[in-house]
């Protein structure tokens, strides 16, 4: 078992803060953990930076699978977190347990679900089969067409009841803990005061228990970024840079150099091994 279990979570609310990254394979799942992250997170957002889709909406399980696989042979302290795509847990309780237990037999801690009130009873089972929930509310994506897009939400009075009624139908189902997204701080501050799980937020302010934020856009791998996701470096350009310098040394003949390839020592030694080689090829 990993150290960071959804029970330590539970017990960080409003004593640590908690962090949480996307991570979609091995490499930057290992490099996730070793910088202290507690929770590694597989998202379903992997559509949109890995795969270039414009939405999470064509995500299939085949591929959180894949993807979970890959992160969870890499992470050793973290918590590993697994979305469930769209289309793999709405159809019915039935549907949602077998494709949680398929993410939990790839190598994940626990399962993240979209939206709260409407599967409540999801959650509830899959707690009571020992699988860990963490639920989702505010923006979610996966309904951004019944949100009319990606914007920010809480501003009416309607969204604040629907964003509490999520959050406690959570709770009482026995969820550790639940992501805010795109929410007004005022309203997310709220939301944490009235539950007794932790808050995590993406966008919604310093007044939660914890924050997450993707990956490709925490490290500046694109050129744009959600409006609410701190660059904390600019590896696109870096990594851009080194591309160019690679491509023109390679059309240049300056890669490789003497110190990146090997030759024979003893030339004569080396013409007589090819000419025999040569010999016996019948060339």
């Amino acid at each position: 078992m990993r150290e960071v279990t959804p029970k330590k979570i539970r017990e960080m609310k409003g004593k640590e803060k908690i962090t949480m990254v996307t991570a979609y394979d091995y490499p930057s799942a290992l490099l996730a953990d070793k910088a202290g992250i507690d929770i590694v997170f597989v998202g379903d957002s992997l559509g949109m930076v890995v795969y270039g889709e414009e939405n999470t909406l064509n995500v299939t399980m085949e591929q959180m699978v894949f993807h979970t696989r890959a992160v969870a042979r890499a992470v050793k302290q973290a918590l590993v977190l697994a979305d469930m795509p769209f289309s793999s847990y709405e159809v019915s309780v039935e549907e949602g347990v077998k494709n949680a237990v398929r993410l939990i037999q790839a190598g994940a801690d626990a399962v993240k679900i979209e939206g709260g009130a409407d599967h409540e009873k999801l959650v509830r089972k899959l707690v009571r089969m020992g699988i860990p929930v963490m639920g989702h509310t505010g923006l979610t994506p996966q309904r951004y067409l019944r949100l009319g897009g990606y914007r920010i939400t809480g501003e009416t009075e309607e969204e604040i009841e629907e964003i509490l009624r999520d959050a406690k139908a959570l709770e009482r189902a026995g969820a550790f803990a639940v992501v805010l997204e795109f929410v007004l701080a005022d309203v997310a501050k709220l939301v944490t005061e009235e539950v007794s799980i932790p808050t995590i937020g993406i966008g919604a302010g310093p007044y939660v228990d914890g924050q997450v934020l993707v990956w490709h856009d925490l490290l500046g791998i694109y050129e744009n970024s959600p409006p609410f996701a701190k660059r904390y470096a600019e590896l696109g350009g870096i990594i851009l840079e080194a591309l160019n310098q690679y491509n023109r040394e390679v059309k240049a003949g300056e890669f490789p150099s003497e110190e990146y390839y090997w030759e024979y020592g003893d030339k004569e030694d080396f013409e007589r091994k090819a000419k025999n080689a040569l010999r016996r090829l019948d060339f």
